[in-house]
């Protein structure tokens, strides 16, 4: 079976000619280049924003974009983003990659793997052609469950996790990896969201993502950063009363969603939520 997984991916690498066309309304020049079975949608411009991964609830009265965790149901009658760990390892699936993918687990010269301090999650091993391929068999089930599920859109967090390798893994390792998790999306005519790294947004093309999910990019001065390659197809999540009013202020035109850091459910102490 996995073999079968590796031969679809590496023949969505390969069609990429003028027979798989795409089409994305209302999206910058040169988003989507084909890589797609069909058409995809994006997120409605401006529309009323919330970040759920915390747990999914009913959503606020005008919300009209929701991002949820891959195992949670779509929001009825809204659009759907399906947010996926693709760079990392989240504590509740360590198991599953250290008794299935023990080789994909990025580790240092000890052997001790890599771990993202901030979360407490284990970085995912993209270094070679090889394991990209592997992860991306992976992470396109995972896809294939978003798609499955009736989600609009597709997520991959930690884009940025070879800033966090110690050197051990490259951007180019990142773009590479991003690309095909791109084909996958786009093979369900799924659009993809460019993760945060402002830094790749001169490499929109190459990793052929539609949209931008952006982290306080109002705090880090980064918005106007997204917009030059997406227009305002970016959707920012701010944690800070100051940046999501400075936000509001500067980019009216944007989806933008003030949250509690670690993204509780209304029931739980701690919950934030306000959208502009």
């Amino acid at each position: 079976m996995t073999r079968c997984l590796v031969a679809l991916i590496t023949l969505l690498a390969s069609c990429r000619g003028d027979d798989a066309m795409m089409t994305i309304d209302d999206a910058p020049a040169g988003t989507g280049d084909g890589s797609g079975s069909g058409a995809v949608t994006l997120p409605p411009l401006d529309g009323k924003l919330d970040y759920q991964l915390g747990g999914a609830y009913t959503p606020p009265v005008g919300v009209t974009i929701v991002s949820r965790d891959r195992e949670a149901a779509p929001a009825s009658g809204l659009y759907n983003i399906c947010y996926v760990n693709g760079f990392q390892i989240q504590q509740a699936e360590e198991s599953f990659w250290t008794g299935m993918h023990a080789d994909l687990i990025l580790r240092d010269s000890n052997g001790t793997p890599v771990i993202d301090p901030d979360w407490n999650e284990m970085l995912i091993d993209i270094s070679t052609p090889a394991k990209q391929m592997a992860v991306a068999t992976i992470v396109g089930g995972w896809i294939d469950g978003c798609a499955t599920a009736g989600f609009d859109a597709i997520e991959i967090d930690n884009l940025d996790s070879y800033s966090r390798s110690g050197g051990r893994l490259t951007e180019d390792n990142a773009v590479a990896t991003m690309k095909l998790f791109a084909q996958a999306a786009h093979a369900h005519s799924l659009a993809i969201a460019q993760k945060n790294s402002s830094e790749l947004v001169p490499r929109k093309a190459e990793i052929d993502t539609d949209f931008v999910v952006a982290e306080e990019c109002n705090r880090y001065s980064e918005c106007g950063d997204y917009q030059v390659g997406y227009g305002d197809h970016v959707l920012v999540i701010e944690y800070r009363q100051q940046d999501f009013n400075s936000g509001c202020a500067a980019y009216p035109q944007l989806s933008i969603v003030l949250r509690d850091l670690n993204l509780v459910t209304p029931s739980q102490s701690g919950y934030l939520y306000d959208g502009c």
